[in-house]
């Protein structure tokens, strides 16, 4: 019983062996015919298509197989006597018909002519300082019905101004500037301009001169050499609007061509005459009427009109004569 036993489980095993191999080997053969299976498209010259399943690879049997002939004006891509390619497509088309293959115009075109179709756009930070025109303040301080005249208390100095820009530019054209920030380098200074009623004439200042020149006849002057300069309202640092504004420490009014600024040794009231003046209209006769911060007894400054005269006179030794 045994031994009967034995021999049919080797009969079973060879049987469950035999049936293993057969399913393998029809696997197998699944496997291979799908394997060989191709899915082609056919395009044809009027736009349509058609997709078709073949084990063939070669373009003329494929068409055989599917009964396309080919007209005397037409070809086919490939050659019918080609295998199919990768792209699984055979197009007919009209002879001498232009067709457009994408991927090989896109091979043909160059890195610079990619590049060239670009335009090119920069961008920079520039800096700029641009003037700041300083303004004219005009301040009257004539009285009614007196003749005038026009003084520079202040010259007018132009400012500065900064700015930053971002500027984008397309192949070295400006297409564009945007203000970043705008900063003030200098502050413009003001011009200041005058209006007073005028002193002494020349007429007067002649009167005045030939007047000082005649009280002091007969009496014989120190001669000196002394540092002569010149002074104007504006530069005594007083205010236009000041009740003092050009009042000397004598008290009177200050006039051109007559008032000198003098050091204590030399008192309020004083004749002094200076030859450069001569050709002056007071012919060169002044009168110590004012004081000075600045002023020793070495010094003199004379009295003008206007601050651009006295910049123009500016600091001289001169030879004086104190009566």
């Amino acid at each position: 019983m045994k031994t009967e036993e034995k021999s049919s489980i080797r009969i079973i095993r060879k049987i469950v062996f035999i049936s293993i191999i057969v399913i393998s080997l029809l696997v197998i053969g699944v496997f291979a015919t799908k394997s060989d299976v191709n899915y082609i498209t056919i395009k044809f010259s009027d736009d349509t298509s058609i997709s078709v399943v073949t084990k063939k690879i070669k373009i003329s049997d494929i068409l055989e197989e599917n009964n396309i002939v080919l007209l005397e004006d037409e070809e086919v891509e490939p050659g019918l006597d080609c295998n199919i390619t990768a792209t699984r497509t055979i197009e007919i088309s009209k002879i001498g018909e232009q067709k457009v293959v994408v991927a090989d115009e896109v091979s043909s075109v160059t890195t610079e002519q990619i590049l060239g179709n670009y335009v090119t756009i920069t961008e920079k930070i520039i800096t700029e300082q641009i003037e700041i025109p300083y303004e004219t303040v005009t301040k009257d301080v004539s009285k009614s019905g007196t003749e005038t005249k026009d003084s520079v208390l202040q010259e007018g100095q132009n400012g500065i101004k900064e700015i930053k820009y971002k500027v984008k530019y397309q192949d070295n054209t400006e297409i564009e500037r945007v203000t970043i920030s705008e900063t003030i380098v200098k502050e413009p200074v003001d011009k200041i301009v005058q209006i007073s009623s005028k002193v002494v004439s020349r007429s007067r200042a002649s009167t005045a001169g030939a007047s000082l020149g005649g009280a002091v006849q007969g009496k014989e002057p120190r001669a000196t050499t002394m540092n002569v300069s010149a002074y104007t309202a504006s530069t005594c640092g007083k205010s236009s609007s000041d009740p003092s504004y050009g009042r000397t420490s004598s008290g009177a009014m200050a006039s051109s061509w007559y008032t000198v600024a003098a050091g204590p040794s030399i008192p309020i009231g004083t004749v002094v005459y200076i030859p450069y003046f001569a050709n002056q209209a007071n012919g060169g006769w002044f009168v110590v009427q004012d004081r000075g911060g600045a002023i020793t007894n070495n010094r003199i400054d004379v009295y003008m009109d206007t601050y651009g005269e006295c910049v123009s006179f500016g600091r001289r030794n001169l030879e004086c004569y104190v009566y």
